[in-house]
């Protein structure tokens, strides 16, 4: 990434990134996507009823705060079963519980319902760390929030990597259990 290419630095009272910045970002780094509108999804299982209109890997996303501090995301497929203290301690952390709304609004721009990996375009401190289920860093097709719950976009792998290359954010990636696997022990 270029100084010119780099995100400005964070102001206090900086506005977060909208859907139509991360949607110009994309279209910069020539990445390809599909936007689909629907009404607002807050939960993994709420989704499932718009899964069928939306080809690709659906996802769920965490944000997680540690007890000393550091911030951390996490996105797998909806059927991933994560431990988050075991995908957060193999990534080099500790005492990660989930992270308060305040804290997920002043680094990634969004509420509860709407964690999305995109939301790293408002990381511009890079506080939070990633955690990217390798799934979905090599598939042909996932699907993320853009910035908000009211919509979905799906695009590659490579291009949720390209955007991610562009913020500064290299993921941790993990092979994370199917949710089956995990039930059984």
């Amino acid at each position: 990434m270029t100084d010119a290419a780099a995100p400005p630095a964070a102001a206090p009272d900086r506005a977060p990134a909208a859907e139509s910045d991360l949607l110009a970002l994309l279209d910069r780094l020539s990445v390809g996507y599909t936007r689909h509108a629907h009404p607002p999804l807050f939960t993994v299982e709420q989704s499932r009823a718009f899964e069928h209109r939306m080809p690709g890997l659906h996802t769920k996303n965490l944000f997680l705060k540690e007890k000393k501090g550091g911030f951390w995301l996490i996105s797998c497929r909806a059927d991933r079963a994560v431990r988050i203290r075991d995908a957060v301690r193999a990534a080099g952390g500790k005492n990660p519980s989930f992270g308060k709304e305040e804290d997920m609004f002043r680094l990634l721009g969004v509420r509860p319902g709407s964690v999305t990996p995109f939301g790293l375009i408002n990381d511009h401190g890079r506080e939070v760390r990633f955690i990217l289920d390798r799934a979905l860093a090599g598939a042909p097709l996932v699907n993320f929030h853009p910035l908000h719950n009211e919509a979905t976009l799906g695009l590659d792998g490579a291009g949720l990597m390209a955007f991610l290359a562009e913020t500064g954010h290299a993921p941790v990636l993990a092979d994370l259990p199917a949710q089956e696997a995990a039930e059984e022990g």
